[in-house]
């Protein structure tokens, strides 16, 4: 009964078929989600490889745990207990093997608009394949000359790339925010309710933020230190306020009828959280407090152990790279990448109101399903593709960027380890206080532009 479905993986791993699970009672799958999905778990495998070259403590538990671990390292001329494998300067090497990898796909795929052609066959399939050149290019990275140089001029293009996919998160979260207005609205000419919801959870939304500037204020201010805390704690809350009242205003309401409250409320409770993450980040300020240095505007733990510390890296890198992979597989849905204006669309668009909005198709009906003793596969791009290949792949290339510099704290990499990822310094804590005043200029940008550009908002 398994012969069927073990060929149909072979022809996955090493043909131009879709990919799927074995198992019958897994819910169908679309061709387009499948290969997403494959290419974000390449991505996620990678990324885990980096945050294991970057933890001293994985590295000793392999010098505890592998039997003849320098003789290994001696045979490979990985240096002494595999010193070149581990650190900023490998995971440079990894990212740069990725990068290279999503970089060359994305020029592969550049115009491929059918799904039926051999470049996009080999987008869609030859998993193994792929998976073979993957771990090529990463290792292919370690025999570069040249080392210094290399690694010097690496950082700034992973800067650049790793700022641009920053930008494209903030997009995609303006655009959510839209998006959410959007849809609960569409439901209110049937349900009043809509009405009812989409009034407490802006309530909720304006609840979190005024009592996270509370909460800032509190335990991230202190009267005798942390300026830049005071001043750009006042700049974010009142440039928060100044987009709310702009929301609702006449003039941009006379435009846009469907602004409301909604959408700065989702801007607010993200520019605090990247407010607070920026303090969090920022160098510890010490003052003299009855004769004792005194470390202030720290949120303290509970108990101060280590072991909270280590809940909260993990908690926070989960939550990281979980938005990194968020952003790089919904910014290639059509509708995304209509607001990112990679592509637009020119059929008008129905709205369904619905509680999970976020996780709808991108088209509603398919000709094709292939059935079998596996998982079914919809073929859902038999008509032309439904996303830009080639924009998928350059997302991913941006990403790898991002990734590169995150998990070696962007410019502040010596000595640095994947536990401390959320301690601070100055270079986090600039982009990350940059982030919410570009996230609430792109907001400003999407209320005023009917109004500077007309012409290109007319229906």
């Amino acid at each position: 009964m398994c012969t069927p479905c073990c060929i149909a993986q072979l022809a996955c791993c090493c043909g131009s078929a879709a990919c799927s699970c074995c198992c019958k009672c897994c819910p169908k799958i679309k061709q387009s989600t499948g290969t997403r999905i494959m290419y974000a778990l390449y991505f996620l495998l990678v990324t885990v490889l980096c945050a294991v070259m970057m933890s001293p403590t994985v590295e000793q538990a392999l010098k505890e745990n592998i039997p003849f671990y320098a003789e290994f390292c001696q045979t490979v001329n990985a240096g002494e207990d595999c010193k070149t494998l581990v650190g900023y300067a490998a995971v440079y090497k990894v990212c740069f093997g990725m990068a290279c990898f999503f970089f060359f796909f994305c020029i592969f795929t550049i115009r491929v608009n059918n799904s039926t052609g051999c470049r996009a066959a080999v987008h869609n399939g030859f998993w193994l394949l792929k998976f073979i050149a993957l771990v090529a290019c990463c290792a292919g990275g370690f025999f570069l000359p040249n080392e210094s140089t290399f690694l010097e001029v690496w950082r700034y293009i992973g800067a650049v790339g790793g700022f641009c996919f920053l930008l494209i998160q903030l997009m995609l979260l303006v655009e959510f925010a839209h998006r959410w207005n959007a849809n609960w609205y569409s439901g209110v000419k049937y349900n009043r309710l809509w009405y009812a919801a989409l009034a407490f959870v802006t309530l909720v939304l304006f609840s979190v933020g005024v009592g996270a500037v509370i909460f800032m204020g509190v335990f991230y201010t202190h009267p005798e230190a942390c300026l830049l805390n005071k001043i750009f704690l006042g700049i974010n809350g009142s440039l928060c306020l100044v987009v709310s009242l702009l929301a609702i205003s006449p003039f941009i309401q006379k435009l846009q009828p469907n602004s409301g409250l909604l959408q700065p409320g989702v801007i607010t409770v993200y520019v605090m959280y990247l407010t607070f993450s920026a303090f969090s980040s920022k160098p510890k300020e010490m003052v003299v407090i009855d004769g004792v240095n005194t470390t202030v505007c720290v949120f303290p733990f509970n108990s101060g152990t280590e072991s909270d510390k280590k809940i909260v890296t993990g908690l926070g890198t989960v939550i990281l790279f979980g938005c990194v992979l968020y952003s790089c597989l919904t910014s290639t849905t059509r509708r995304s990448s209509a607001a990112l204006r990679v592509c637009r669309n020119t059929e008008p668009e129905t709205e369904r109101a619905r509680c999970c909005f976020c996780f709808g198709d991108d088209t509603e009906e398919y000709d094709e399903e292939k059935t079998g003793s596996g998982q079914n596969v919809v073929y859902d791009e038999r008509e032309g593709t439904i996303y830009s290949y080639a924009f998928f792949h350059f997302v991913f290339f941006l990403g790898s960027l991002y990734v590169m510099m995150t998990a070696t704290n962007w410019f502040h990499y010596d000595d640095h380890k994947i536990e401390k990822l959320l301690d601070g310094s100055w270079s986090v804590f600039w982009i990350k206080m940059a982030s919410c005043w570009v996230c609430l200029i792109l907001y400003m940008w999407t209320l005023v532009a009917p109004i500077v550009c007309p012409k290109r908002f007319v229906a």
